[in-house]
């Protein structure tokens, strides 16, 4: 018989595994081949190396209490030794060598008796825990099944479909009505046992909290699931494209329920149509509730929001100062965002026609256009720019419905071509700053499109909105600065955290 060397078969047992030239194949002590779990070779055991082995097979573990490794390495031997004895057994007969207890130890090692080898790159056996594997049964003979329901109303036809009692399912679905609302969207998890008998239930919102129905021979016990979310901060640094900040923020990974907000918070410092460019750099930081499965539950809400253009940089934090409940955006020295006047009194809206001297599309000849219009979808939300009275909410032929405020030092604003009036707006009413007083629309015979054409006139002279001073910011005092660096110093330290 020829080995694969093309040398003559070393028929020494305690050879097979050392020699690199006979039937071991070259799994020596040096071989990649030999490593357990890599490859089909293992390495000679120390005994062999040495010289020492005994011919008896039982012995080779060592002095008859092997370790765990050492069982495993003898046993993983054995199970790819057996392969090559196959092959050399015709040589072994006639050549008249006893192999009886060689081939009684391959014949006696079946893969169901040898121990598992485990490692970085070896799964586990079938049967054992991982931390990231499926709910494993509570009992033996108990199953787990997962539901994602639209209703609570649900409930009793998803237990039928499992093959629960009717009875059954609908007490427990009853229980659950109990619990949580019709209509609401929950998870349903429950266990079922010999004969398709639930053993529990458990009905959880997106928050996780719910009921949970446990089942025994004095019937169904239902106990209330507590909130289990936690906060997440997440950090959102972008660059401006070529099309808009919401395109840009979107890609970016904002949340695109926070991108107007994002826009009121520099709605004093910068224009977003005319300040901004491409390659500008923003940066956004909110928090938000997530449940055991990372979703999120509620609205987010910014923290922290930053704006550099080649002009100049803003970077500012949400705050609502001691006492009051609406937050506001403060800079880093706690100076607030807020000025007498808001540059533009609508969120997210594009710039269409500019202040100045224009030929009318609908009248068809030159005149001053006395404001700025801001293309927005009708329905969008219109703020008062500043603090004020209502003077007017009332129809016009041209400007359709229109609002007209009187603010302090002989400003005032209108508003043009709303959809319709924010409820309460009337003339006499008392209006703060921010205070949503109707909703862009098409209305009026001036318009060739839904936007909303936006004035400031002082001292009866109309001036270009975008040009005016929206006056000084007022800085925290006080306890309510102390308060504030502490909020800023939390904010700053969860922007860090998130950002590793």
């Amino acid at each position: 018989m020829v080995s694969s060397s093309g040398n003559d078969a070393n028929f020494d047992p305690r050879t097979w595994l050392k020699s690199g030239d006979g039937l071991g194949g070259g799994a020596g002590p040096d071989s990649k081949e030999g490593r357990v779990g890599t490859s089909d070779e293992v390495a000679a055991p120390d005994e062999f190396a040495a010289g020492q082995a005994s011919f008896d097979p039982r012995t080779w573990g060592g002095d008859g209490s092997p370790t765990g490794a050492e069982k495993a390495t003898a046993a993983t031997a054995a199970l790819h030794q057996s392969r090559r004895f196959g092959l050399a057994l015709a040589g072994l007969l006639a050549c008249g060598v006893m192999a009886g207890g060689l081939l009684f130890w391959s014949s006696h090692a079946p893969v169901s008796d040898l121990p598992a080898v485990t490692g970085s790159d070896v799964p586990p056996a079938a049967g054992s825990e991982s931390s990231n594997s499926a709910p494993q049964p509570q009992t033996s003979g108990e199953s787990l099944r997962t539901l994602k329901l639209a209703s609570s109303q649900d409930v009793a036809s998803s237990l039928r479909a499992a093959g629960i009692d009717a009875d059954m399912a609908e007490k427990a679905s009853a229980l659950v009505r109990e619990a949580i609302a019709p209509g609401t969207e929950l998870d349903l998890e429950f266990a079922l046992g010999e004969g398709e008998r639930l053993l529990w239930l458990a009905a959880m919102r997106p928050d996780g909290s719910g009921t949970r129905i446990t089942a025994s021979v004095a019937g169904l016990r239902a106990q209330p699931l507590a909130v289990a979310v936690k906060r997440k901060v997440t950090v959102v640094r972008g660059e401006l494209d070529t099309d808009s900040f919401y395109s840009s923020a979107v890609s970016a990974g904002v949340v695109d329920s926070l991108i107007s907000d994002f826009a009121n918070a520099f709605a004093f410092d910068f224009d977003l149509q005319r300040e901004v460019s491409p390659g500008d750099i923003f940066e956004v930081a909110f928090a938000e509730k997530v449940n055991a499965r990372g979703e999120r539950v509620g609205r987010p809400e910014l923290l922290y929001v930053s704006l550099a253009t080649e002009a100049k940089s803003k970077e500012l934090y949400r705050f609502a100062p001691p006492g009051q409940t609406k937050p506001g955006w403060f800079d880093a020295n706690g100076v607030s965002t807020v000025k007498a006047f808001m540059r533009t009194p609508i969120d997210g809206a594009r710039i269409t026609s500019k202040f100045g001297m224009r030929f009318h599309p609908v009248l068809k000849y030159n005149r001053l256009h006395g404001g700025t219009d801001f293309a927005a979808p009708v329905g969008t939300p219109i703020y008062a720019a500043a603090q004020g009275r209502i003077i007017s909410a009332s129809p016009s032929r041209c400007a359709g419905n229109m609002v007209i405020i009187a603010h302090e030092s002989g400003y005032e604003t209108r508003y043009f071509h709303l959809s319709r009036y924010a409820e309460g707006a009337r003339a006499g009413q008392q209006v703060a700053q921010g205070t949503t007083i109707g909703y862009v629309g098409n209305t009026g015979t001036c318009t060739t499109g839904p936007h909303l054409h936006y004035e400031v006139h002082i001292q009866g002279k109309k001036v270009d909105p975008l040009s005016i001073d929206t006056g000084k910011s007022e800085r925290l005092e006080g306890n309510a600065l102390k308060a504030f660096f502490e909020t800023r110093d939390a904010i700053d330290v969860a922007r860090a955290d998130a950002a590793t």
